[in-house]
């Protein structure tokens, strides 16, 4: 029970970078709650200081507990790849989908390369 009650408090939340109402991305519920960045059909086309604000704004708290679900805009998914590891210290975690096993996977990715065991020598 202590332990059920540990993980509730663990989990973060999943950070979907872009809605998109064709696919169902409620299983990633597994791994947060569900926080949507930007809109359906949102494009960053001329200027992407808005896009940048709003991504900052929501992702203000983002930490280890959180993920970012990469679904989207390629360009949104970038800003918000980058957002998130500013604000966590190079480190950000996403869930990528596998469309043969129709589950989320985990990814842990620190651009500073701290604590990576599989590093190249």
């Amino acid at each position: 029970m202590l332990r059920k009650m540990k993980d509730l408090e663990n989990k973060g939340n999943v950070y979907v970078i872009q809605e998109v109402s064709k696919f169902n991305v409620i299983s990633a519920q597994g791994y947060g709650n569900l926080v949507p960045i930007f809109e359906e059909g949102k494009q960053i086309m001329l200027s992407p200081a808005p896009a940048v604000r709003k991504a900052k704004t929501i992702l203000k708290d983002f930490n280890d507990n959180d993920y970012l679900l990469l679904i989207g805009d390629p360009s949104m998914i970038g800003l918000a790849c980058s957002v998130a590891s500013d604000i966590n210290r190079g480190k950000y975690k996403v869930l990528k989908y596998d469309r043969r096993t129709f589950t989320y996977y985990p990814i842990q990715i620190d651009i500073n390369e701290r604590n990576n065991y599989d590093r190249e020598s």
